[in-house]
């Protein structure tokens, strides 16, 4: 996949596995939700997917970022801290996927 003169190598089977998992997850969820007994293995589930999916997003984020960022500080190093902010907003993906799993395992 190319995104703009960054290319991403992700295997192409990857994306929808990813899909896949969290259509069964979310469905798995709904369904041990209803019952009252394993409400707190359905809470277990979608705390694990919420802090899984996040840092998959988090590492994707940062990664391309992070390789983005080296080149340019290697150009302009003025600018250096500019660019390590930026990779910084993608750690701030998984940090809200923790927060989302505290809350369900903890709120709901």
């Amino acid at each position: 996949m190319k995104l703009g003169n960054i290319s991403l190598n992700i295997n192409a089977q990857i994306i929808p596995l990813i899909v896949l998992i969290t259509i069964l997850g979310s469905t798995t969820i709904t369904a041990l939700a209803e019952q009252e007994a394993t409400g707190t293995l359905a809470k277990a589930v979608g705390a694990a997917l919420a802090v899984g999916l996040a840092g998959l997003g988090a590492g994707i984020a940062v990664g391309m970022a992070g390789a983005a960022a080296a080149s340019a500080i290697v150009e302009r190093r003025e600018a250096a801290g500019l660019f390590l902010l930026i990779v910084v907003l993608g750690e701030g993906i998984a940090i809200y996927g923790l927060l989302v799993a505290l809350l369900v395992i903890l709120i709901l």
